[in-house]
């Protein structure tokens, strides 16, 4: 005889959310992605659905790699059946966090926030599903928000009586300023950040039920400021967790380059660029990547790392990375042709994938290369070789050595050998303005056709 067992559907959802939730906090400790947690913390998450924010400081109209932590743990935390909040500190930008910082920040006006914000929710959501279509959707918020009416007396009244300045003074934020070999010192304006920061909290614990702040080590002063406020000021109990700030093993900062900062958006930084950053890490660094910036799973990770030991020199590491990393930030397609653009330098190319590179990227990849500017006219008629060798660029040093070279075989344009027949037109032109000029197989130049 068989017996039917009716299951309470909300049961099933109970038990599936236990099950996605219990493993959150250590999924980010295997990971690496644990610095400090606030008693309490792991108990909160796994009884019951818990909203989480992270604030993201707009000082430009985009995030570099060095926010994508904090973007991967929201990631974590959604995929763990939580809610995300990602608060855009348009208010907190005008101020200025002193975290972390030697000098004070310049301050930016409201029109460059504005532009700003928009910038960064439109990274964020990217990253992160806003849609509405799950019961546990990210939010996003905003906290210029509720913070644009409020006056300092108001603000002096109701918040700051709650915090006393011996309080304030112990955070490492401080400290780190006001000492006796601090030159800068501490500007009032910056001094009250943390207090700011925790009204931010505060206003998401009392109005969206917000419990947990997460950041980068460095912000646990700030966050625990606002757990403080919380309990003082509405005698709730919230909670707080912190990762570890990315490092390098060779002492430079992550996600910068000779270049300046790696960014999340192809304007600025292109798909090309970004997968090279994260294939020229160190043996030492991917190993740490691996873990902290893709979503593949332990067993996975521990394989790679095996196998990436048996052979070093294949860098199956930081192919990974750069595959994972590039495809969740840019897509399957610009992961391709960063792949392709990749390798151009080393031979295993065509005229064909050359003429497929976006005039950024074919820039990124010839960076350095010695170039000359000539006329888009003197394409009109065809541009002879030789001509374009020596008197038009300066590639070689004169006619002679342009025809030798020529009868060597070893002149390339745009990767195809030419010989001394050859002539230059319009349909030559990569990203209608560049020709690559190749001898041998290591000398580059660039013609420009302006």
């Amino acid at each position: 005889m068989r017996y039917m067992i009716s299951i309470n559907p909300k049961f099933l959802y109970l038990l599936k959310f236990f099950m996605m939730t219990q493993n959150f906090v250590e999924e980010l400790r295997w990971r690496g992605l644990l610095h400090n947690i606030m008693p309490g913390t792991e108990e909160q998450l796994q009884k019951e659905v818990t909203a989480a924010y992270i604030g993201f400081d707009p000082t430009a109209d985009s995030l570099h790699i060095g926010s994508l932590v904090q973007i991967i743990l929201l990631m974590h935390f959604q995929r763990s059946g939580h809610k995300p909040i990602a608060l855009v500190g348009g208010a907190t930008g005008m101020i200025g966090d002193p975290s972390g910082k030697s000098n004070e920040r310049n301050l930016l006006d409201e029109a460059t926030l504005t532009k700003n914000v928009k910038g960064v929710k439109n990274t964020l959501e990217r990253f992160i599903d806003f849609s509405g279509d799950l019961d546990n959707s990210a939010e996003m918020v905003n906290n210029y928000d509720w913070m644009k009416n409020l006056t300092f007396l108001d603000f002096a009244r109701d918040i700051g009586k709650h915090i006393t300045v011996n309080y304030m003074m112990a955070k490492d934020s401080v400290k780190n300023r006001i000492n006796a070999e601090s030159k800068e010192g501490m500007s009032f304006t910056e001094f009250t950040y943390q207090l700011v920061q925790g009204y931010d909290f505060l206003h998401l614990y009392t109005h969206k039920n917000c419990k947990l702040q997460i950041g980068g080590s460095d912000q646990w002063g700030n966050i625990t400021t606002g757990t403080e406020l919380i309990r003082r000021k509405v005698q709730g109990k919230a909670f707080a967790l912190t990762s570890p700030l990315v490092t390098k093993a060779d002492g430079t900062k992550f996600g910068k380059t000779e270049g300046g900062n790696i960014w999340l958006d192809a304007r600025r930084t292109s798909p090309y660029k970004f997968y090279q950053y994260w294939l020229n890490a160190s043996d030492v660094d991917a190993m740490n990547y691996i873990r902290i910036f893709t979503f593949l799973d332990k067993e996975t990770i521990e394989t790679l790392i095996e196998e990436h030991k048996q052979a070093p020199h294949l860098r199956l590491l930081q192919k990974k990375i750069g595959e994972e990393v590039t495809i969740m930030t840019h897509g399957p397609e610009a992961f391709e042709n960063a792949v392709k653009a990749s390798q151009i330098l080393f031979g295993q190319s065509t005229a064909n994938d050359l003429k497929t590179l976006d005039e950024q990227t074919f820039l990124d990849v010839f960076e350095g290369v010695p170039q000359a500017e000539i006329p888009k006219e003197d394409l009109e008629d065809g541009l002879d070789i030789v001509d374009a060798l020596n008197e038009k660029s300066g590639f070689l040093k004169s006619n002679g050595e342009a025809r030798r070279a020529l009868k060597e075989n070893s002149i390339s344009v745009n990767k195809e050998k030419v010989d001394e027949d050859f002539v230059l037109d319009f349909k030559d032109l990569i990203a209608d303005q560049f020709v690559l000029l190749q001898r041998g197989k290591r000398n580059y130049f660039l013609l420009k056709a302006v």
